[in-house]
């Protein structure tokens, strides 16, 4: 239950960070790093040959890809695991990876078609040699305004997402201590279980839609 929960809190709030409507003054390398991929996003859903029922799947796809390129799923997975990822082998490593990047993806494929009308003001940047944080804020339908910030590393020439704070609260913080919990109780073999399971609940929701 606590993976359904905090699976959707995650997705919920990056979704929207990819989907709405953009205000912002200057921006810099970064910022405009994370408009392209928003401009992606929102041509595909504003599509109108991807909108239709066959093309739901192809649809998807591309949203995915285009989220794929902003987030760096593997980095996401090492700082969530901390110290239990350093005991894994390489192929373990590319398991929960892959696992991890999946489960993200397909959650946030199914909020970013639930939510509309938005609004992410871009409130400030600051930037480092290989580290930045773009600093937002949500708007609501109802006019409720919520502090979302990003933190990216650079990768070659690219901005890579890492980790979202909402609220002052990491994410990437919380998966940690809800992925220790499970290992230090039961095991590393049962926290890949668990997300296998929510992987396949995903999936199933998806074609029953």
């Amino acid at each position: 239950m606590f993976l359904l929960k905090l699976l959707s809190l995650t997705l919920f709030f990056s979704s929207i960070f990819l989907f709405f409507n953009v205000l912002s003054g200057n921006a810099k390398e970064p910022t405009d790093q994370v408009k392209n991929t928003i401009d992606k996003v929102i041509s595909i859903l504003n599509d109108k040959e991807l909108k239709k029922p066959n093309k739901t799947e192809e649809r998807r796809s591309k949203l995915r890809k285009a989220v794929g390129e902003r987030f760096d799923y593997e980095e996401m997975a090492k700082r969530s695991l901390a110290l239990h990822w350093q005991k894994l082998n390489p192929k373990e490593r590319k398991e929960f990876t892959e696992l991890f990047g999946e489960l993200l993806e397909r959650s946030y494929i199914n909020k970013i078609e639930s939510y509309s009308d938005e609004k992410i003001l871009y409130i400030d940047e600051s930037v480092e040699p290989d580290y930045s944080i773009v600093k937002t804020k949500i708007v609501t339908k109802r006019n409720v305004e919520i502090p979302l910030d990003y933190r990216l590393m650079r990768v070659s020439n690219q901005w890579k997402v890492y980790d979202v704070v909402i609220e002052g609260v990491s994410l990437v913080s919380n998966y940690r201590t809800q992925f220790s919990r499970i290992i230090r109780s039961h095991s590393y073999a049962e926290l890949v279980k668990r997300l296998k399971t929510k992987k396949e609940e995903i999936i199933f929701e998806e074609k029953a839609k």
